[in-house]
Formats: structure tokens, sequence, C-alpha cells
């Protein structure tokens, strides 16, 4: 069992956010329901990738709100699963610079291929360099473009 879990606090849409997160990621699956004081469904359990996360109603409240300072990213080691990612988990949101998408909950997510962690972490300074300007001009990662930019 993990020791530390994301909890996600939505004012009123923990239930459509669990069913649009396990329609848009592969892999993603709703484990558990909670109810609410009045008995219906206020939120849950899914997880990806075998990695849990808990989510529940907790409003209407104002303080409840989703900011990027926090943010989940999700590998992609594709361009597949990096459009499908990107694409599904933006709509209704917002697609923005980087390969971070704000999805139509107000969650921000990060769509990041295990290319371009493994070129920004790497020794090569050079290739981390140009790996990076090249992402900085994206806005949905082109693996191709990246690798092109680290000389690969």
């Amino acid at each position: 069992m993990q020791k530390v879990t994301t909890f996600l606090m939505f004012n009123d849409q923990a239930m459509e956010a669990m069913d649009f997160y396990a329609s848009v990621i592969p892999n993603c699956k709703i484990v558990s329901t909670i109810a609410g004081p009045d008995g219906a469904a206020a939120g849950g359990t899914f997880e990806i990738e075998g990695q849990r996360f808990y989510c529940y109603n907790a409003g209407p409240h104002p303080n409840f709100v989703f900011t990027q300072a926090f943010s989940l990213m999700i590998e992609a080691n594709t361009q597949e699963e990096i459009d499908l990612l990107y694409d599904g988990l933006s709509e209704g949101g917002e697609q923005q610079p980087c390969g971070w998408v704000v999805d139509k909950f107000g969650v921000s997510w990060q769509v990041t291929p295990r290319i371009l962690m493994d070129l920004l972490s790497g020794p090569d300074r050079e290739r981390y360099k140009n790996a990076a300007e090249a992402m900085f001009k994206m806005t949905k990662i082109i693996i191709a473009d990246i690798r092109a930019a680290a000389g690969l």
C-alpha cells in the first residue's frame, strides 16, 4: 500500500472527474466510491497504473480550488500516448505550454515523455539545453522534435 496518496478535494465534481479520468487515461479505473452525508456518491478512489488517488466533494467552498502550483505528471512513452492523454485531458479545459494541461475540473497535468525526462536529468548538458529549448517552444510535446533538438 502507498504511504502517501494524493487526495483531491473538489467542490462538487469528484464523481464526474473520476469518470472522466477513467474514460481518458489508459489503465485508469475507479476502485471505490464514498457516500456523502445524503447517501449519494460524493467521491472515492481511482487508480492510474496501480497508483491510487482519493477524491471527495468538499464544497461548495471557496478554498477548494486547484492551482498550477500542484500538478500531476503523467508519463507517455509514444507520440500516440501523448496525443491521447494531452488531447483527452484538455477536452473542456485548457492546453498550455510545455506539455501542460488544465483539465475541465481545474486539475493541472504534465503530459511528459520519458525521453524528455531522461534528457533533462542526464549528464549531457548540451542535450539538456537543446531539449529544454525545444520544449519551451511547444504546447503539446512532440517526441520527434525533442529527439531532433537533442541530436538523437
